[in-house]
């Protein structure tokens, strides 16, 4: 997590200056195809309308190009690339073949755009050469073409294609190309950031399968005989707990289905340790559909039953409250156990302690802060006797967290 923060933020930055080099092109370009103005409206100065012009293009271009360099997706960005740059035709490639092409010429032009494209992959630099198109209506006389480059290389290419040679028209296609680029480096943090929640969750259903099942079918094995209804019961809760713990699809949840997979749990591991286990569960309604990290909740519930029943012999409390905080789900799990020493509980968390304290913490705190912003961080109090108190504020919306269906 603290190697991908600083590069997202680097790629923005770069973002941003990209854009700003490529407005002055955008603005004169603009300008000379849509100088028109709405009778008796404010629209601001030539400069602020061009400058607006440009961000919003290039933000319309942005969604297709964060899937990756796909055909799809640059079927749909070379429009919006070909108004930014203001060219005659435009368009994307990967390294072997024409991805999407916008503008006149494709009939004749697309066959020979791969043959430009292979002299720049081979050089790694911008290219600016003649189409030499003997059509006398064929508005293509130049094209330049800019490498498209992500964390493995050049990726694909950029050709812009204009009706005379330009200093200018190389300028700005280059900056755009790298506009792009940023967008597809983008994506391929989008997906090494699935990848990693994806291979975080696998560690966290490695640490549920030895050290719950077995005991979960202990405990169930136990009622066989004496009460063999119970055992039933218990049971369909074993079969429906693992069905959800195990599920392969969705990084995200719904706080209802997360609840009912603790209230399993929690349906297990009293039938483990009998009426010492007391729980209450506080919920307000109106939060049960807040979206939320898959298997967020079990490990912290998990933490209070082993520290409040397994490291005590007294009776163990646990409370889950979840209230609506306007923009906020606020979830809280209380138990009065041995608690920990704060310092300890700081080092399990950094990752320095592994002990017998699992992964489950370290790997909730990591998901949260890596979803919302460390601003969201689980707030953990605790102390050497004192029982542990964990607090997680869940926005109510966020971009990119949807639950998927059970």
């Amino acid at each position: 997590m603290t190697g991908v923060a600083p590069a997202v933020l680097a790629l923005l930055v770069a973002a941003g200056a990209v854009l700003l080099l490529g407005a002055g092109w955008a603005a004169g370009r603009w300008h000379a195809r849509r100088g028109e103005r709405a009778a008796g409206m404010d629209l601001g100065t030539p400069v602020e309308r061009a400058t607006f012009h440009t961000l919003h293009t290039a933000s319309l271009a942005a969604p297709p190009l964060r899937a990756g360099l796909t055909e799809d997706a640059a079927r749909k960005a070379a429009r919006r690339l070909r108004s930014l740059l203001g060219t005659e035709a435009l368009c994307l490639t990967d390294r072997e073949s024409v991805l999407a092409w916008d503008g006149p010429g494709a009939d004749h032009h697309q066959r020979r755009a791969m043959a430009r494209v292979a002299v720049m992959l081979a050089s790694g630099r911008s290219q600016s050469v003649r189409t030499e198109c003997q059509r006398p209506d064929c508005p293509l006389k130049w094209a330049v073409v800019a490498p498209l480059t992500g964390e493995d290389g050049v990726l694909g290419a950029l050709v812009a294609y204009g009706s005379r040679e330009s200093a200018v028209l190389v300028r700005a296609a280059t900056e755009v190309a790298r506009w792009v680029s940023v967008q597809l480096e983008l994506s391929e943090l989008d997906r090494s950031r699935t990848r990693l929640m994806e291979a975080e969750i696998k560690a966290l259903r490695a640490q549920i399968s030895p050290h719950f099942i077995f005991n979960s079918l202990a405990a169930i094995a136990s009622f066989v005989r004496t009460d063999p209804e119970r055992a039933r019961e218990l049971l369909l809760e074993f079969a429906d707990f693992t069905r959800y713990s195990f599920r392969r699809h969705g990084d995200f949840t719904t706080l209802a289905d997360e609840l009912r997979s603790v209230q399993q749990y929690l349906a297990l591991a009293g039938a483990r340790f009998g009426d010492r286990l007391k729980v209450t569960l506080q919920v307000a309604p109106e939060v049960l559909p807040v979206a939320l990290p898959f298997l967020c909740l079990q490990p912290l519930v998990e933490n209070a039953v082993k520290h409040g029943l397994e490291d005590s012999t007294e009776e163990c409390r646990i409370t889950i409250t979840a209230r609506d905080a306007g923009a906020e789900a606020v979830i809280t799990v209380e138990d009065n156990g041995v608690g920990m020493d704060p310092a300890l509980l700081r080092r399990i968390l950094a990752g320095e302690h592994g002990g017998s304290s699992g992964i489950g913490l370290p790997n909730v705190d990591e998901r949260i802060r890596q979803v919302y912003g460390d601003a969201y961080g689980p707030v953990m109090e605790t102390g050497v006797g004192a029982g542990m108190k964990v607090t997680l504020h869940i926005p109510k919306y966020r971009a990119g967290v949807h639950s998927s269906p059970p």
